[in-house]
């Protein structure tokens, strides 16, 4: 058995959202592999209280939604660490006026809204990170960017109208990009995604959680009636998934979104 077949040793990894909840199991499983991670934050209090204590993890301050400011961020990497191996475009979010509600009904949704969350979490989430970092990446012997999609990409969800449509953009362009690479630039690149369940997050509990009791929603409670494992994900849930993505264990692996979803895309509900 080959015990390097996981190892991140030697591996720079640029990691976006790297300080939510979701984010912040992500960077804690890539320095365990043994990986440097670069930490592209907004809020360097933030990450100050998320990365205390972990080693060979480093915070560069910049705005995923410019890519100018991106660009900056890889010439901070490179500059630091020689070379970045891997992305992991993990920011992402929803918001209320994006989602339908017995006040915030399709009708009269605020366009804004949904461009806002479309914005987020394709081109701020997926799209420029990929195009600043991997111009830089496809130089070397082999690479890897791995998006961070959603279970909304797949199986349409009430409510969250903008998030599911940018996730689904997610998944479309993790396919074209990973062919464009191969076919252009460089044989060995991947470029996956990671379709989570249902975890509970900064950005979803206000679908989730009841304000007023504390106690799960009625949609919160059908997730999890409609999960065959019959509960939410905890973030240590995604590590395996991630690892295996990031390392040369999945180097045939190519264009591909895996869910991590306790079952939940499996179940007709039947």
């Amino acid at each position: 058995m080959n015990n390097t077949l996981f190892s991140l040793k030697g591996k720079t990894v640029v990691i976006t959202g790297g300080t939510g909840v979701l984010g912040t199991a992500m960077v804690k499983a890539l320095v365990d592999f043994d990986a440097t991670v670069a930490v592209i934050t907004r809020d360097e209090k933030k990450f100050n209280e998320k990365m205390k204590g972990l080693s060979n993890v480093f915070g560069v301050t910049a705005d995923i939604m410019s890519t100018e400011s991106m660009k900056n961020a890889a010439e901070t990497v490179i500059k630091k660490c020689g070379t970045v191996d891997i992305l992991v475009n993990g920011a992402g979010g929803n918001q209320p006026g994006a989602t339908t509600s017995d006040t915030n009904i399709f009708f009269d949704m605020p366009i804004d809204a949904i461009r806002d969350v479309m914005h987020l979490n394709f081109f701020g989430g997926a799209f420029i990170a990929s195009q600043v970092f991997a111009r830089e990446m496809v130089k070397n012997d082999n690479g890897t960017i791995i998006n961070i999609s959603s279970m909304a990409s797949m199986r349409p969800l009430t409510k969250v109208l903008g998030y599911g449509a940018a996730k689904a953009a997610v998944n479309n362009f993790t396919q074209w990009l990973a062919v464009h690479i191969n076919q252009n630039y460089n044989k060995k690149f991947r470029v996956n995604a990671i379709a989570p369940g249902f975890f509970l997050t900064e950005q979803n509990r206000f679908l989730m959680i009841n304000k007023d009791t504390g106690e799960l929603s009625p949609r919160a409670q059908s997730i999890v009636g409609h999960t065959p494992m019959g509960r939410f994900g905890d973030p240590e849930d995604l590590i395996g998934a991630l690892i295996w993505l990031c390392s040369d264990s999945s180097k045939f692996v190519n264009g591909q979104t895996i869910a991590v979803d306790g079952g939940f895309s499996a179940f007709s509900g039947v």
